[in-house]
């Protein structure tokens, strides 16, 4: 006699549906749901990514604020534009790219979280992550951030 259990081929009672059945796997909304209808408490201020290098060396010539484990570049654009855009760079000095992706992960979420309120219209925004700012408490970046743009808006 075997241990092995006599199963069947066939299984019995109703199927259920596998997991992602429809095109996008959630039957609770329909395809083109929309999102959330209510209205914000607050108008989101999209900031605008910077990408090109010309960008980031134009910004060099603008206004410089160094703080703790940053240094804050802003160049205002001079167009009509009032968007505020910001670049975020470290260079290898700080560390791996496990490390400088960490960093700028960090900075982001500052700049989203500063920048609105803080930050200059019409203006481009470029933070350089120091090799401080890797072990640096988010709390002392974050003031730090926030001295770099009083300072810059002076």
């Amino acid at each position: 006699m075997s241990d092995e259990a006599h199963l069947p081929a066939e299984q019995l009672g109703s199927r259920t549906a596998s997991r992602f059945s429809g095109s996008h796997g959630d039957r609770r909304w329909p395809c083109s749901y929309p999102g959330p209808s209510c209205p914000r408490s607050q108008e989101a201020v999209r900031l605008i990514t910077l990408n090109k290098r010309s960008d980031f060396l134009a910004a060099n010539s603008g206004k410089r604020a160094a703080f703790g484990g940053l240094v804050l570049l802003v160049r205002n654009r001079q167009d009509s534009s009032a968007q505020i855009r910001v670049g975020y760079t470290v260079t290898k000095k700080v560390g791996n790219a496990v490390i400088r992706n960490r960093v700028k992960r960090r900075f982001r979420e500052l700049a989203r979280e500063l920048l609105p309120e803080a930050g200059i219209a019409g203006a481009d925004h470029v933070i350089i992550g120091r090799n401080s700012a890797v072990e640096r408490d988010f709390a002392k970046l974050r003031s730090d951030l926030a001295k770099a743009l009083a300072k810059v808006a002076e």
